[in-house]
């Protein structure tokens, strides 16, 4: 019984890969994928997320630094595909997860979301020294996580 539950979750993963971009790269993997919904969820409930297109290009105009997690089964593609050339001007990691339902999910939204951008201080007031410590910890594993496997593929 344990076994079809099982099955049914690795089609339902392939059927996420199989939907993502050309361009999602770097595509995260399982683990880091997994880390950076994580990252993501604790960004949000801390108030350091920011969601969807035109508020991540607003805020990287604007010069905040961060994170960007960006969803690999956009379709139409075009509606992203400025991002990373922003992203790589400003200095400013970036990585793809495969599903946008997942990242809306991991972001606490209920509309899927494209792309977020996880900062480490939040945009108002202040948050409990202990959440921005792990806050702080997950990010910069992430970021590490992310610039190696950008590293990888170039």
């Amino acid at each position: 019984m344990g076994s079809d539950s099982e099955n049914e979750k690795s089609v339902k993963e392939r059927k996420k890969l199989m939907a993502v971009a050309p361009i999602a790269k770097p595509l995260a993997g399982r683990k880091l994928c997994k880390r950076t919904l994580k990252l993501v969820r604790r960004a949000s409930e801390a108030k350091c997320l920011k969601r969807g297109v035109k508020e991540v290009v607003k805020s990287v105009r604007r010069g905040h630094k961060g994170l960007c997690i960006i969803a690999g089964n956009i379709s139409p593609i075009d509606v992203i595909t400025h991002v990373p050339i922003l992203l790589e001007e400003a200095d400013i990691p970036y990585i793809y997860v495969p599903s946008n339902e997942d990242l809306a999910v991991a972001g606490v939204t209920k509309r899927p979301t494209c792309c977020v951008l996880v900062t480490s201080k939040p945009t108002k007031g202040d948050v409990p020294q202990e959440v921005q410590e792990k806050l702080q910890s997950d990010y910069n594993q992430v970021i590490a996580e992310a610039k190696e496997l950008t590293a990888s593929l170039f």
